[in-house]
């Protein structure tokens, strides 16, 4: 069986930003970034579905894109198994799925 081939590691600029001054950003109400942000997000055409993972055993974060609506279900389902919260985000809407289960002091809500 062939090797995997390891992702390419993609530089950013992290720490331009980070080392910043506060005063170098402008300052926003929470509403206006919210409207801005979330409710006028845009993917492009060549993606179908973008999945945020919360994983709730290490408390990472794992993003996948998916250009195939059927790779993206199958990756929701095996999140589902896990009992992992996650995002969902495609053309349509933003979807934040969470076990029943789970603790109201888990769940964090942007708004409230």
């Amino acid at each position: 069986m062939p090797k995997k081939k390891k992702k390419p590691y993609f530089p950013n600029n992290w720490h331009a930003y980070a080392n910043c001054p506060d005063d170098f950003f402008e300052s926003i109400p929470i509403e206006q970034f919210f409207d801005w942000k979330v409710e006028g997000w845009e993917i492009p055409s060549s993606i179908s579905c973008i999945i945020r993972e919360e994983d709730r055993e290490t408390g990472t974060i794992n993003e996948y894109t998916y250009s195939r609506t059927d790779a993206a279900e199958k990756k929701a389902r095996k999140i589902m198994d896990k009992g992992n919260i996650f995002t969902v985000c495609t053309h349509e809407g933003l979807h934040h799925m969470a076990p029943k289960e789970i603790p109201e002091e888990l769940y964090d809500d942007p708004l409230a």
